[in-house]
């Protein structure tokens, strides 16, 4: 057949491997218009009919709507603009079926309320504007009127979760968690406590320059002890090293006060909750997952409380 045959809807069928039915009704739609009919009134195709043909199969697969799709085989809009739109369009759908499946998946593992899953749904709905307000206030609560040091700048920073613009599921579901446990009083109450702490040991002794913060301290003596497997119940030394480079590094005397503080500072540090937030932000951000540092705070912790006796229980 050349370029001048002209094609029954039959034709078209077995050419296009679609039904009389699905042709016939592209044809009504303008879509796919008649070149010509038949003395008996049936309609006839030119060959350009069998090029459309496909194309509006490809497009209806892809989800196109049928005046999408007559303006493209009309070029009345190029393919380039629509793929474009229907693209960005689709892009919309996936982020919103990651929001959904987050949440359904964080509901079945953690059982949770009607309420609770309300909830959920909330937050993860919630703009970038309005994620970085309700963090904003939450970082506000921790280190508002502490936060004009620089170090202080750069802590807050790195506590900021960065919701990706296609995040994966587990970021979502990390995001909920984390925007929820940033809800929680007794939570900014304990992170309120720590930067407060972490303000007065820099403000303590020599400031002119840069000392390691304690914790980095704890987990260098504590670490092997931990690691031979040392019972904290008899851990003089490793308390005694400990204690001497916190009072040398921040200007203070090795006694009983110096000792309940950083008892107070070991344990708001060691809050879980603490932890499950860094571990949450790293989900979120993308970052490597933070190192577990409580197994190093409850040793201390415990030998702390062991090498002074009864005086810190009672305190």
């Amino acid at each position: 057949m050349d370029g001048d045959t002209l094609y029954t809807i039959g034709d078209l069928a077995r050419r296009t491997g679609l039904t009389v039915k699905a042709i016939r009704f592209y044809s009504d739609q303008g879509i796919v218009p008649p070149a010509d009919r038949s003395p008996a009134g049936y309609r006839r195709y030119g060959i350009d009919a069998v090029a459309r043909l496909d194309l509006v199969r490809t497009l209806r697969d892809l989800g196109l709507d049928l005046p999408t799709i007559r303006k493209v085989v009309d070029r009345e809009v190029s393919l380039t603009e629509v793929a474009a739109a229907h693209a960005e369009a689709l892009a919309v759908q996936i982020r919103t079926l990651r929001l959904r499946r987050a949440v359904l998946t964080a509901v079945a593992r953690r059982g949770s309320t009607p309420e609770e899953m309300d909830l959920m749904h909330k937050l993860a709905k919630l703009s970038e504007d309005e994620r970085r307000r309700l963090i904003g206030a939450f970082l506000d609560t921790a280190f508002g009127g502490q936060d004009a040091a620089p170090e202080l700048v750069g802590i807050r920073r790195s506590m900021t979760p960065e919701l990706p613009d296609n995040p994966e599921a587990e970021q979502v579901e990390a995001w909920v968690e984390l925007a929820e446990l940033s809800q929680d009083p007794d939570f900014r109450a304990t992170m309120r406590r720590v930067v407060e702490q972490h303000a007065a040991e820099r403000a303590q002794g020599d400031t002119t320059g840069p000392r390691r913060d304690f914790a980095a301290m704890v987990r260098e003596h504590v670490g092997p002890a931990l690691d031979a497997g040392v019972d904290p119940a008899s851990p003089g030394a490793v308390v005694a090293a400990v204690m001497t480079q916190y009072a040398r590094a921040f200007g203070c005397p090795d006694d009983l006060d110096l000792r309940r503080r950083l008892l107070a500072r070991t344990e708001s540090a060691n809050d879980p909750r603490r932890e499950r937030y860094l571990q949450l932000l790293a989900v979120i951000n993308g970052w490597p997952a933070p190192e577990s540092l409580a197994p190093v705070f409850d040793w201390f912790v415990r030998a702390l409380r062991t090498a002074q006796g009864s005086a810190l229980d009672r305190a």
